[in-house]
Order: structure tokens, then C-alpha cells, then sequence
């Protein structure tokens, strides 16, 4: 099962036009654009209650994880990240 998230194979379409991904055309990469959104979601809620992490903690995480998922989207997407223009 694992084997299916370390291949090469793309996840992601490229943009038509500019620069970076679009939207994930395999399960794979849905499952991990899901898992992105739990955890700044999840991350965000945390930050609302005061108790639970200090804020700057949480901006930290935030910008560890959205950097991992960079990374993975990058990784996984169709024909690479280039400029496309008209």
C-alpha cells in the first residue's frame, strides 16, 4: 500500500496557464490535499483556544506542513512546475 504514494507517477495536473499544480487527478493526491486541509484546519482550531499552543507555535507548524506539501505537489505533478503562458 505504501509503494503507491513513493513512485513518480503524477497526482497533479498541471496549470494551463502560469505557474505551479492544479488540482489532483489521482486518489493519491486528493488523499493528500485532504490530509493538508485536516491539519491546517486542525492546527487553526487549536490556535483559536488560547490554552492549547502558543500562536507562534502554531504559525511554525503551519508553514512546516504547507512546505512538505510543496514539496509532495511538486514532486507529483504532471509534465513538472514551469511557466505557461498563452
Amino acid at each position: 500500500m505504501l509503494g503507491l504514494f513513493f513512485g513518480k507517477e503524477p497526482w497533479f495536473r498541471a496549470k494551463r496557464f502560469g505557474y505551479g499544480a492544479g488540482l489532483p487527478f489521482k486518489w493519491q493526491g486528493w488523499a493528500v490535499l485532504g490530509v493538508y486541509l485536516m491539519a491546517m484546519i486542525g492546527l487553526a482550531l487549536l490556535a483559536d483556544n488560547e490554552k492549547a499552543i502558543p500562536t507562534i507555535v502554531t504559525v511554525a507548524l503551519m508553514l512546516i506542513i504547507t512546505g512538505i506539501f510543496v514539496v509532495i505537489v511538486r514532486n507529483h505533478t504532471e509534465g513538472g512546475w514551469k511557466w505557461r503562458g498563452l
